[in-house]
C-alpha cells in the first residue's frame, strides 16, 4: 500500500534543495530507467506487475532489476509520477559523486587530449536534456556547467535525456575559474556572432566547446576566455530565423567536430 508520506516524499524531489538534501532524482519510464540500471544500483523502483514481466523476459538481465523493486499498480504510479501518462516504472537513484565535485579535483580528473561541452548559463530544463544526449551521441563523456545552469537531475531534464544521463557526467563548477586555469594552449571554442565560419576552420580533437544562455548567449566574462571563436553561418539569404536554438547549436557544432576528426588522418 502506497503511503501519502511517500508520494509527498517522492514529489518532493521536484525541488533541487530536496535533491541536494536528500542525495536522490527521480528518473521514469522504461528508457530513461533501465539505462541507469545498466550503470546504478537504484536507492527505490517502483513498477507495475507488466515492466517486471517485460524486464524478466530480456536477455541479458538488466542489473540491478531486482534491487528494492517494490511493485505497484498503474494507479499507484500515476500518483507519484511527475507524467502525464507514467511509463511503468519509476525509480529514485543517488547523484552521482562527480555532479558535486570541487574545482580542485577537475583538472586532474579530465584528459587533455578529450573533447568537452561546457555550459554558461543554460536555463531550460528540456535544452539541458537534449544537450547531455546530444553529448552521449557525439561520444561526449563530460560537460562542465556554470553554477546557473539547470540542474542536470531536475525530473524534466532527466526526462529529456532519455537515459543518457547515465554516459554522461555532469559537473557544476566556477566555470570563469574552470576556464581561467585551463592549461596552457588548450582550445576553448565559443560561438559567436564576430566568429569565424566553422566550416572554414581547421578544428581540433581536444578542446572545450562554450554554449551559451538561450537569451544571451555566452555571458562577456567567459567570451572573454574563449581563444577560438566560431560562427555557424547562416544559409538562408537575406534574412530568415534570427538565432538557433542552444541544443540545436550543440548538435550541429558537435557534429563539424566529430566530422573533422573522422577525416583527419590522425583523427
Amino acid at each position: 500500500m502506497l503511503s501519502k508520506n511517500l508520494v509527498k516524499y517522492i514529489h518532493g524531489l521536484e525541488l533541487k534543495k530536496n535533491r541536494l538534501r536528500e542525495g536522490l532524482f527521480v528518473a521514469e519510464g522504461p528508457k530513461v530507467v533501465e539505462d541507469l540500471l545498466r550503470t546504478y544500483p537504484p536507492a527505490r523502483l517502483f513498477g507495475t506487475k507488466e515492466w517486471r514481466m517485460t524486464i524478466a523476459r530480456q536477455a541479458p538481465p538488466t542489473p540491478f532489476a531486482d534491487a528494492t523493486f517494490e511493485e505497484v499498480t498503474e494507479e499507484e504510479l500515476r500518483k507519484m509520477s511527475f507524467l502525464q501518462h507514467p511509463q511503468m516504472v519509476l525509480a529514485l537513484f543517488f547523484i552521482p559523486h562527480q555532479a558535486t565535485q570541487s574545482e580542485e579535483d577537475l583538472w586532474s580528473a579530465l584528459p587533455l587530449n578529450g573533447l568537452y561541452l561546457a555550459l554558461d548559463g543554460v536555463q531550460d530544463p528540456g535544452n539541458l536534456g537534449t544537450i547531455i544526449r546530444i553529448a552521449d551521441w557525439f561520444g561526449i563523456s563530460t560537460i562542465i556547467c556554470s553554477r546557473d545552469t539547470a540542474d542536470a537531475f531536475n525530473p524534466k531534464v532527466i526526462q529529456a535525456t532519455m537515459g543518457s544521463i547515465a554516459r554522461v557526467d555532469v559537473v557544476y563548477t566556477d566555470l570563469d575559474k574552470f576556464l581561467e586555469e585551463a592549461p596552457h594552449g588548450l582550445p576553448i571554442y565559443g560561438t559567436l556572432l564576430d566568429g569565424s565560419n566553422i566550416y572554414q576552420q581547421q578544428l581540433t580533437h581536444n578542446g572545450i566547446i562554450v554554449m551559451g544562455n538561450e537569451g544571451n548567449g555566452i555571458s562577456e566574462k567567459i567570451k572573454a576566455k574563449i581563444n577560438k571563436r566560431l560562427l555557424i553561418p547562416q544559409f538562408q539569404a537575406g534574412g530568415g530565423a534570427d538565432s538557433l536554438n542552444v541544443a540545436i547549436a550543440t548538435a550541429i557544432t558537435c557534429s563539424e567536430f566529430k566530422r573533422q576528426s573522422l577525416s583527419s588522418p590522425t583523427g
